[in-house]
């Protein structure tokens, strides 16, 4: 290998680390034992007309069956569904070849009427894969070249071909019915499978995991109507539906597949989409039948000889003027739920993925057995080995750090143990102080008590002072306020009595909410956001009668530093290369609009440090294209809060380590090139000899890696991995700068470690400095006193994403249940955060 020969325009990984106690740990990953030799041989396939995966897979299975000696010879090809096909030796045919393919219409029925479908299928040789240079590429002598990830790709569709033509397909996931469990509402969740081949150093493995996904409940139609109305039993519709439930209906039904029980055989195997719901009831819905009008009751009592048990029910349409009653359609089963879940669907959802680290760990085990890579007729042909064992890493718990409290704290510095410490003897680092603020109960006097109030305000007062705040002004104003009404002039109303009573401009309004609904939590975030420019710290009226200490304190946590204040900070010793010279920390994250939203914008929100101790941020957003991952306006965030650092502190950063999240692996060369590029651009702008050393790290949290450890003694109360262990090697990239770090204590569930992955690095760290620093930081999020799986910059970016969504007009929050196709979003506009707001971290 020439040493001129760049393997990676990224960074290459500097060696391995050494802090921290050495452990090994399983993870979910499984040795490809043997590749395949030969070259693997590319073609691609069109198959007319168009249609979707599922059904190209028929056709495809039909031509096989069809071709098995012809066409084919004796190759087993596998297919990824749309429009690749892979094999182990040359096809007989040569470059290209088109066949024609029947399949009979509906499942094997050929009803006189429905002639079978006819497809043609087109085969053209595109090339050969190298299998040699992917051995390359893992032995760190070649860059990753299309032709390896080709191969990559064809190793994928190998290990995917076989079930996905038994079960059912979503992304890079198979789901079967085993073992399924109702949620609420009609709607059915499935255990499935996910599998990933992926590259590590020498070898390629086979990423397993667990996944789960909401299906339609198969079955009678009208038992899925009454479940998504949430009706006991049909009678409780005799007197007909309420549009309201018809339009839920209709948006819940529109392209389910049925099929018709009342005529026999030979079309119950028939499938029809539901397009829409009838206004009217049977009895009332009317067609002609040569050229009398009939309605559908009557129409299937003399046609059929059958009474209709629900005619009150609406009818499917099918085609247009093609009606069937609700009772003789059965759902087929197996199709997928796409919608949003509701809450009480999503609870259930969580019970029935949130499983221990060894049941999860068995199950994947389990799923192997489905998986069956050892009889694999395809896998054999190909010459493709697995290993049955989940892989044995190396992996390093780090040491913990030690974090600051206020001087005259009992505990002034200590260090936490398992992830998660208390307030107890500690006093906030810097308290803010409250002088000028409000109450606002949003609900009657009847329903929020005076009484109540004043008593959970008094117990925050005194968490408060305890912790460190100042609160010279111990019976601010409250006011009551109808959740229904005007919330903006409430808010504008509180903030008035606030200002006037305290003789000086307020900081705070403290705002008591009914309910959990989204609707009015929004708007009060979007007035005082927006609008006002005031702080609000919003509390459930459930913990206000409590008004337990453990829960004031996590409200004085937010409050401190929405007020200006800072919560903890770590030993500057502990995180050198922030302390030893100026160094800003940021974070980036842009959040899309649900799936189908095509008229919602996408929001991009940078957060960055204000100060040597890293625990203070303020935040940047921007409005951008919907679906548009590359920040737009990078440029102008990072100067605003460039300017920032410097009007804080005094300094400009000599270094700046960007983490940025939410990029998949195919997006990293455009946004190192474009995001780099912008952030050089702001610091020119500021001055043009200003260059500051640039880090750039993507953050991922979306994959499928897990761990467990292998002995009781490592694990933690929950059984999952310790806070703090990291793993570098075996099963992470064959080259590049990446590793894995789960810095939290598990709560409920197995951990999900989070991807660390360096594109550019101008700092020159090393895997211990870039590793501890990020695991630290994980122990300063303002708001909880745990470590976090994430590091602060990133989650805070997260937040004010999360937030920004808010500070729309013209969102109806209340009944935005994610169905966002009809949503009127081109009337929407977004307000900008007040200047007063930008500089401490109200998004908390």
């Amino acid at each position: 290998m020439s040493s001129g020969l760049k393997l990676t325009e990224f960074v290459k990984r500097p060696g391995l680390g050494s802090k921290g106690k050495r452990v090994r740990v399983r993870a979910n990953f499984f040795e490809v034992t043997a590749l395949p030799e030969a070259n693997i041989h590319h073609y691609d396939v069109t198959i007319t007309p168009d249609v979707p995966p599922a059904l190209n897979r028929k056709v495809f299975k039909r031509f096989e069956e069809l071709e098995r000696n012809g066409g084919l010879g004796d190759v087993k090809p596998i297919f990824d569904g749309r429009k690749n096909i892979f094999t182990c030796k040359p096809l007989p045919f040569g470059e290209t070849a088109t066949f024609d393919v029947n399949i009979p219409e509906d499942d094997g029925v050929t009803s006189t009427k429905r002639p079978p479908r006819s497809f043609k299928v087109k085969i053209k040789k595109v090339n050969s894969i190298n299998m040699e240079e992917l051995r390359r590429f893992l032995e760190s002598k070649s860059e990753l070249t299309p032709n390896c990830l080709t191969a990559i790709m064809a190793l994928d569709v190998l290990v995917r071909h076989q079930p996905s033509m038994s079960y059912n397909t979503v992304g890079r996931s198979f789901y079967t019915p085993e073992g399924s469990q109702a949620l609420f509402g009609g709607v059915e969740v499935w255990q499935g499978y996910y599998q990933s081949v992926r590259p590590a150093p020498n070898m390629m493995m086979i990423n397993i995991d667990l996944s789960a996904t909401a299906f339609f409940e198969g079955g009678p139609l009208v038992q899925l109507v009454l479940k998504l109305l949430g009706r006991r039993n049909a009678d409780e519709l005799r007197r007909g539906i309420t549009d309201r439930d018809r339009s839920k209906l209709e948006k819940s039904l529109k392209k389910l597949k049925i099929k018709v029980t009342h005529r026999g055989d030979t079309v119950a195997k028939r499938r029809f989409r539901i397009l829409k719901i009838t206004n009217t009831p049977a009895s009332a819905t009317k067609f002609d039948v040569e050229g009398q009008p009939t309605d559908v009751a009557s129409y299937f009592q003399k046609t059929y000889n059958m009474r209709l048990n629900y005619p009150f029910l609406p009818c499917v349409v099918i085609r247009k003027e093609n009606y069937l009653p609700m009772e003789v359609c059965d759902v087929i089963e197996g199709q997928r739920h796409t919608r949003k879940l509701n809450e009480k669907q999503t609870a259930d959802m969580i019970k029935f993925t949130c499983q221990q680290p060894h049941m999860r760990a068995n199950k994947i085990k389990r799923g192997l057995e489905i998986l069956n890579y050892r009889s694999n007729p395809y896998l054999q042909q190909f010459g493709m080995k697995v290993s049955n064992e989940m892989a044995v890493v190396n992996a390093r718990v780090l040491p913990t750090p030690t974090l600051q409290y206020h001087q005259s704290s009992r505990e002034a510095s200590f260090s936490p143990r398992d992830g998660s410490w208390n307030l107890r003897d500690k006093k906030v680092a810097t308290g803010a102080t409250l002088g000028s603020w409000a109450v606002i109960a949003f609900g009657s006097e009847r329903d929020m008590q005076m009484q109540a109030i004043q008593h959970f305000v008094r117990e925050l007062i005194i968490t408060c002072q305890d912790t460190g705040m100042n609160i010279p002004n111990r019976t601010p104003p409250i006011l009551h306020a109808n959740p229904h009404g005007d919330i903006e002039g409430s808010v504008k109303q509180a903030w008035v009595r606030a200002g006037n009573t305290a003789k000086s401009k307020p900081q705070l309004i403290l705002c008591i909410l009914p309910n959990t609904g989204v609707g009015l939590y929004a708007e009060i975030k979007r007035v005082s956001d927006t609008v006002i420019g005031v702080a609000t710290q919003c509390v459930q009226s459930r913990h206000m009668f409590s008004a337990k200490k453990q829960y004031c304190a996590n409200v004085c946590l937010k409050m401190n530093v929405k007020l200006g204040g800072m919560n903890s900070f770590i030993l500057p010793a502990e995180v050198p290369f922030i302390s030893e010279r100026p160094t800003i920390l940021m974070g980036a994250d842009v959040t899309h609009p649900a799936p189908g939203d095509t008229a919602r914008p996408s929001i991009a929100a940078l957060c960055a440090s204000m100060d040597a101790k890293a625990s203070r941020y303020a935040a940047s957003i921007r409005v951008q294209t919907g679906r548009q991952e590359i920040i737009s306006d990078l440029s102008g965030m990072c100067k605003e809060l460039l300017k920032t650092f410097y009007q804080t502190c005094g300094k400009k950063p000599d270094r700046i380590l960007f983490y940025r999240d939410g990029v998949s692996e195919g997006q990293f060369s455009q946004v190192l090139e474009g995001e780099i590029k912008a952030v050089r651009a702001a610091c020119r702008g500021l001055d043009a000899n200003y260059k500051p050393k640039v880090t750039f790290v993507v953050v991922q949290k979306r994959h499928h890696a897990r761990f467990f450890p292998m002995d009781r003694k490592d694990a933690d109360r929950t059984g999952n991995c310790m806070p703090g262990t990291v793993v570098e090697s075996q099963i992470t990239h064959p080259f590049e700068f990446d590793f894995y770090l789960q810095s939290h204590a598990g709560l409920q569930g197995t951990s999900r470690p989070t991807h660390y992955h360096v594109l550019f690095d101008e700092n020159g760290f090393n895997p211990d400095s870039l590793q501890t620093l990020s695991y630290n930081l994980c122990y300063v999020f303002a708001r909880c006193t745990r470590a976090v799986s994430l590091v602060p910059p990133v989650y805070y970016a997260h937040l004010v994403c999360a937030r920004a969504r808010f500070h729309s007009r013209g969102e109806n929050w209340n009944d935005n249940d994610g169905t966002s196709e009809e949503s009127t979003s081109t009337a929407l506009t977004f307000g900008t955060v007040k200047p007063e707001l930008q500089k401490v971290m109200y998004f908390m």
